[in-house]
């Protein structure tokens, strides 16, 4: 059976994955272009964005279970037949995104300051770093609205509307930012405000397309309190998840911070590096989501292990090419990104340690879209701890031993060799058994 569900699945996979890869690169395409715009500003915008990106990753990357709750449970109501329960489910979604967004953006741009502040950098840097962060939280309540709509849609098994949608935006993103920065001379500030006209734009056109959704099934458009607090419930370990990824990211940006200003440019561009290689590899993780909540929803679970054994085999494969193409550009990347040779001669170690560990991501981006999708949350946020726990040693210890290339490379290792190593093994231990595949609509 497994031989003859190997074709169906694989073309459902691809159906999802394909248009999901566009839209998940286009947004480390744009940050790409946006660190090689700030990075020709000089060291300390670049070393600034590093900062104000950790900070403002962190706020939005907390809040990811937006699109990671409503695409399973979008997706399990979809797979029961309910497809009006699905969309109505995705709407309370999108009113909880806005909700959280004009609070967390009121309370970011007050703390903007002393937020930046705790990572210790030099005046300059952290002036920059203040600044292009109270401007980008502007825009804070638009990402969230993208993430909630975005899971609706992949709930609904449909990748393609949010690649055209991310495509359009984050092409208008880079147009604003060079107009604003260099033709408009703001600087890091012109960043920021491009990125929020973008934000706001794309917006825009989910409104439309989610009530256009609501129209063809008869759901309303207006909150239901019972199916927020559903959506908040559930992404409460998400959330959890969630955090203890953002913590790790914020640690390793800290520690680079210790190392000296050249070295926490140099590793704002191999994060972002990073970034791009996880995005493109989390296109098998929402196909993986999507088709694992729609599969339970519908309590066919051969093809929930069909789609678990597809995924995690392209996973390590797709880490694969795109890991050796990493370390085949590595030496002569850095020009891309800045103009500073300091900055420059630091580069080439640590991408090629990202490529060597991109294997190791793509099993692990697989096997956390799987347990998503599943609604398996509680126990992605709990070993989360036990994986920041395994890194905090190996931060330290590249933090303090060494203010050179070394000591970069060695931080570079503990996250994309260690930390992902971590995640691999309590990932893999949780997929092996069939706890996590429980079956019907709700999650």
């Amino acid at each position: 059976m497994t031989t003859l569900l190997r074709r169906p699945v694989d073309r459902e996979i691809l159906r999802l994955a394909v248009p999901a890869l566009g839209a998940l690169v286009a947004e480390p395409v744009f940050l790409l272009a946006d660190s090689a715009m700030v990075g020709h500003l000089g060291v300390d915008p670049l070393a600034g964005l590093g900062i104000a990106s950790a900070v403002l990753q962190t706020i939005v990357g907390l809040m990811v279970f937006l699109a990671y709750s409503t695409t399973p449970a979008v997706a399990r109501r979809l797979g029961a037949g309910d497809e009006r329960g699905a969309v109505a489910a995705g709407v309370d979604g999108c009113w909880l995104a806005l909700g959280l967004g004009v609070v967390l953006a009121g309370a970011g741009w007050a703390a903007s300051p002393f937020l930046v502040s705790l990572f210790g950098a030099s005046p300059g840097v952290t002036e920059q770093a203040a600044v292009y962060l109270s401007l980008s939280m502007l825009g804070l309540p638009a990402m969230l609205l993208v993430y909630a709509a975005t899971g609706l849609l992949r709930g609904l098994q449909d990748t393609r509307t949010p690649l055209a949608v991310a495509v359009a935006g984050f092409a208008a993103n880079i147009v604003l930012n060079f107009t604003f920065i260099y033709l408009a001379g703001l600087g890091i500030a012109g960043s920021a405000l491009g990125t929020v006209a973008a934000q706001w734009g794309m917006v825009l056109v989910y409104v439309v397309i989610v009530a256009r959704h609501a129209r063809r099934v008869g759901a309303s458009l207006l909150p239901h309190h019972t199916g927020i607090g559903r959506t908040a419930r559930s992404g409460g370990w998400l959330l959890l998840r969630t955090a203890s990824l953002r913590a790790a990211m914020l640690l390793a940006v800290f520690a680079a911070t210790q190392l000296g200003p050249d070295e926490l440019a140099a590793f704002q561009v191999t994060m972002t590096v990073f970034a791009t290689l996880a995005f493109a590899l989390d296109a098998l993780a929402i196909a993986a989501q999507a088709l694992i909540g729609k599969g339970l929803g519908s309590g066919d679970l051969e093809t929930v292990r069909a789609v678990l054994r597809r995924c995690v085999q392209w996973g390590i494969g797709a880490g694969a090419v795109l890991g050796v193409v990493t370390i085949a550009v590595s030496p002569f990347a850095a020009g891309l990104f800045t103009n500073d040779p300091s900055v420059a001669a630091l580069l080439p170690l640590p991408l090629a340690i990202i490529g060597l560990g991109a294997p190791l991501g793509g099993y692990v981006f697989v096997l956390d879209g799987v347990l998503i999708g599943a609604g398996d949350a509680r126990y992605l946020a709990l070993t989360g701890l036990v994986n920041f726990a395994v890194f905090m040693p190996l931060a330290a210890a590249a933090a303090w031993g060494g203010h050179d290339a070394f000591g970069l490379a060695a931080l570079t290792a503990a996250f994309a060799l260690g930390y992902l190593g971590a995640r691999a093994v309590t990932l893999g231990l949780r997929a092996r058994g069939r706890v996590w595949m429980r079956a019907g609509a709700a999650i």
